[in-house]
């Protein structure tokens, strides 16, 4: 076995584990607040020490679970609060650059935008939890570079990470992904369209998974 063979292979499953902590994680096999203990974890999942250690520090990442120092780790716990303050910040942050969005659009990364919608709706079909997760990071970055302002993106996904991540707080329910996939492919249609007022309210719509505009936009979609 040539050693980036051995990487390779290391990485597969390295994933797997996560994924299979993860789908726990959502399936309430692991609630929110249960501690992870590290023994447990390598009988439950038939792996060693260093693969669970580097699943969690993974997930930890993802704001799916959070280290304690001195404690060890526990699946995150949402606090309601914090949920609804970030997304009061999201929408002020991200409504504000939508006319900079229309402004710089052009074909070519209105079609990079459809391809990542393509992604995630391809991942929701056949990728794992994770794999879906990052689709979605990559749709949204890609829509907020459209601002210029690269500070922004990576301030937008740094508060991101102050609240449970989109598995574990948006996706519980087959029909919210679906509707996420729709509303990334009506953001491209608003953008295309440079329909600057119909893209904020689908924004705001997303971030606060309101649903107010989905439905609608997507019934005239379908008209």
């Amino acid at each position: 076995m040539t050693e980036m063979q051995s990487v390779t292979e290391t990485a597969a499953k390295e994933r797997d584990v996560t994924d299979l902590v993860l789908e726990d994680i959502l399936t309430g096999v692991l609630p929110a607040g249960t501690w992870l203990k590290q023994i447990d974890l390598e009988k439950r999942y038939d792996c060693t020490r260093p693969e669970v250690r580097r699943a969690l520090d993974r997930l930890s990442q993802k704001r799916l679970v959070e280290h304690v120092p001195n404690r060890g780790y526990h699946v995150y716990l949402p606090d309601g609060r914090r949920a609804q303050e970030v997304s009061d910040i999201r929408v002020i942050l991200e409504t504000a650059v939508a006319d900079l969005m229309v402004e710089r659009a052009t074909p070519e990364s209105i079609a990079r935008l459809r391809a990542l919608a393509n992604h995630f709706d391809e991942m929701t079909m056949v990728g794992t939890v994770l794999e879906h997760y990052e689709a979605n990071l990559a749709f949204h970055r890609e829509l907020l570079l459209l601002s210029g302002n690269n500070e922004l993106v990576d301030l937008v996904s740094e508060i991101r990470q102050r609240t449970s991540s989109a598995p574990v707080s948006q996706w519980r329910t087959r029909a919210r992904v679906e509707r996420s996939a729709r509303e990334h492919h009506m953001m491209v249609d608003a953008l295309e369209a440079r329909d600057i007022a119909r893209l904020k309210r689908l924004i705001e719509a997303h971030i606060r998974q309101t649903g107010d505009v989905a439905p609608a936009e997507s019934a005239a979609r379908q008209a």
